[in-house]
């Protein structure tokens, strides 16, 4: 995946520029989990394109998951209506719902002990994402409920 930054420059020129933190993997959010070094709510870089393990990116850290020694893999959403869009933008708005995406991820560490991570992944990535991790660690994907079921699946 090759991004990059494209800037007009006053003579009309484009300049293209590689995007910062641009790589392999998916822009989402780390919501929470044990991951050493890792802080709550904080931007990171899923990579899931090793043949080996699953690598976490993060604005100062970086941390590594063998696939083999994923043993969770669960899909989950939450949903909720657009009160404050409705109240500023339009009534209409209050016929849609806005879908947050989570993948929980456990794991075993080195000394064999039980760890978790909550990612949230944007709309247009979840499906690739769960998708890749099903492929790479070899576990079947669970759902948190019908209702995650019937969005993925539908």
């Amino acid at each position: 995946m090759n991004r990059s930054l494209a800037l007009l420059l006053g003579s009309g020129f484009l300049l293209a520029l590689p995007a910062v933190g641009a790589g392999p993997g998916v822009k989402t959010q780390l919501i929470g989990g044990t991951p050493p070094g890792m802080a709550a709510k904080s931007d990171v870089w899923l990579d899931y394109s090793g043949a080996e393990e699953l690598v976490l990116r993060g604005a100062k850290t970086e941390f590594h998951v063998a696939y083999r020694r994923v043993n969770t893999l669960e899909y989950g959403q939450s949903v909720s209506r657009r009160y404050v869009a409705a109240v500023l933008i339009s009534p209409l708005l209050l016929l849609s719902k806005s879908r947050k995406h989570f993948v929980t991820l456990g794991y075993l560490d080195a000394e064999d002990r039980q760890q978790v991570m909550v990612f949230r992944v944007g709309k247009g990535d979840i499906r690739s994402v769960l998708a890749g991790l099903e492929a790479r660690t070899g576990r079947r994907l669970e759902f948190q409920d019908d209702d995650a079921r019937k969005t993925l699946k539908g």
